[in-house]
């Protein structure tokens, strides 16, 4: 399998492109490959205006499937998120590739925006034919159910480890029907130690290093809801 991930930081945080790679080899057995175009702070409109680099990996990156990342914080216009995502998703369809629309999550201190995203996200996948990952859904139920799992990285905005875990594993439970419960403690912190900065991005020749261990109780209990929440849609 292999997949693109377009988007801005709530794809590329915690190498969770690579993540999901590693828990959909652990389930499936087969190699994943995951590809990304993720730049900070992009909205899906200036994604479509570098249209030539989008364009060439769908036409030659021979994918199984592209997801699709709207910038989150703030959550553009609906009006923009459709018509954008609407032409990425053609562009997708014309290459023989499968959409999946990423629903993000809402800011830590403004829980209510979430139910925009939702609605607006589900209608840009189900007026277009694509699939959607329902990350946000996800993350609410977490919130509210299970509130000693602290799904947030520090600004209260981007997915700490445990919101990556939850990210990959949902992914994973999407294009491949399953999540092995070998996943289950595996994460990833592309931090360490170190204070990170934008603008001068750390460097870690050895991708062994971001590898970390999670609470297993906790990640069995996100396990559970991505389980739940997929069960009652399909």
């Amino acid at each position: 399998m292999k997949v693109l991930f377009v988007g801005n930081s709530h794809t590329f945080f915690n190498d969770m492109p690579a993540l999901f790679a590693r828990f959909a080899e652990i389930t499936t057995g087969e190699t994943t490959d995951a590809v990304m175009l993720a730049y900070s702070g992009r909205e899906l409109e200036w994604h479509r205006k570098e249209y030539f680099s989008l364009r060439y990996q769908l036409m030659y990156g021979k994918y199984d499937y592209c997801v699709i990342q709207q910038a989150a914080h703030p959550f553009p216009a609906k009006e923009s998120t459709m018509t954008m995502g609407k032409e990425i998703i053609d562009l997708c369809h014309r290459t023989h590739t499968k959409p999946v629309v990423y629903m993000t999550w809402a800011e830590k201190r403004f829980p209510e925006n979430q139910q925009k995203m939702i609605d607006t996200l589900t209608e840009l996948a189900e007026t277009n034919n694509a699939l959607i990952c329902p990350v946000g859904i996800i993350w609410q139920k977490i919130l509210k159910e299970y509130p000693e799992i602290d799904l947030f990285w520090k600004d209260g905005e981007h997915a700490g480890v445990y919101g990556d875990f939850l990210i990959a594993a949902s992914f994973c439970r999407l294009l491949t029907g399953k999540v092995s419960p070998e996943v289950s403690g595996l994460g990833q912190d592309f931090f360490g130690d170190s204070t990170f900065n934008f603008e001068l991005p750390r460097i870690l020749e050895d991708p062994e290093k971001v590898k970390i261990d999670l609470d297993k109780e906790k990640t069995d209990t996100i396990l559970k809801v991505i389980e739940s929440v997929f069960s009652q849609t399909e």
